[in-house]
């Protein structure tokens, strides 16, 4: 029996198929314990070119913001700018969720 409630959820996720990133690594995206400097910017730019020919980067960055996403490159931001943004809404309140 297939609730709806799972339904939906698989349906909101769907976009996640047509990402850019499919079929990568994840450690182009998520930093290893202890990455600082100069290797934490290479690899977080690096994750943004690929972000940047996503056709999917703006449902990308709207979930990454929606539910707070804390660790890696999402939707081209990496996890300082994601923290920046939503700190910046909630002092305007502004509602977290990204306009579509």
């Amino acid at each position: 029996m297939t609730s709806s409630v799972h339904s939906v959820a698989v349906d909101e996720r769907q976009w996640q198929q047509h990402g850019a990133c499919g079929g990568l690594e994840d450690a182009r995206f998520f930093h290893p314990d202890n990455e600082r400097g100069p290797d934490r910017l290479a690899r977080e730019e690096g994750a943004k070119r690929v972000c940047d020919a996503c056709p999917v980067l703006d449902r990308c960055r709207e979930h990454a913001l929606s539910v707070g996403e804390p660790y890696g490159v999402w939707g081209g931001l990496g996890e300082g700018e994601r923290r920046a943004i939503l700190g910046l809404r909630r002092r305007s309140g502004t509602p977290r969720q990204a306009p579509s």
